[in-house]
């Protein structure tokens, strides 16, 4: 008797904007892929396939993914967010409304995988973790500032063919001090 051909597919359940599906998917299923061509969440944009470009950027249990290089399988149990998943029900999400406002996209392909990045950088720096550009402060000295600077370096995996790069900056910037008003405002709530 010839022994049995091991399965080349899973059954998964990815849960993705709050809401879970159940797929049946290859092993060698990309995230991407599962994503765009399974759930027809097309926000999430294919670039270079490669994880060179960010345009394929994605939330993984609110950290920065590129999607192209991670299996489907292996994003089981974790809570995905899409570009499609950002915004909430009284709007848009601060980074998109800054991205809007500024101008930091111009052809728009690269801008969800932007978005969610920038989503992650602004929450990495608020929580003190240093980019390859952050002076050393010390144990117990807060985030750094987030200058121009560092917030070219934390966004440095995410290209924009179309040079948007000035807006873009600026956009995260903005985003960052509503997000630094936002904290401010909760932490003096809770005193009360």
């Amino acid at each position: 008797m010839a022994p049995a051909t091991p399965s080349t597919s899973s059954a998964i359940t990815l849960n993705v904007n709050g809401e879970k599906h159940h797929l049946s998917v290859d092993h060698r299923t990309t995230l991407l892929d599962a994503l765009r061509e399974r759930l027809d969440l097309t926000g999430t944009k294919k670039g270079c396939d490669q994880g060179q470009c960010g345009a394929c950027t994605v939330l993984a249990d609110r950290r920065r993914v590129v999607s192209c290089l991670g299996l489907a399988v292996a994003a089981e149990g974790r809570e995905i967010t899409t570009i499609e998943g950002v915004a909430g029900d009284d709007g848009l999400h601060p980074v998109q409304q800054a991205f809007l406002d500024l101008d930091g996209y111009q052809c728009g392909y690269c801008t969800p995988g932007q978005i969610c990045s920038a989503i992650a950088v602004i929450e990495e720096h608020a929580a003190g973790w240093p980019s390859a550009v952050t002076d050393d402060p010390g144990p117990g000295s807060g985030p750094p500032p987030l200058t121009p600077d560092e917030i070219r370096e934390r966004m440095s995996g995410n290209l924009c063919r179309c040079g948007a790069y000035v807006p873009i900056v600026q956009a995260v910037a903005r985003a960052a001090e509503a997000h630094a008003e936002g904290r401010t405002a909760a932490t003096k709530e809770a005193a009360a």
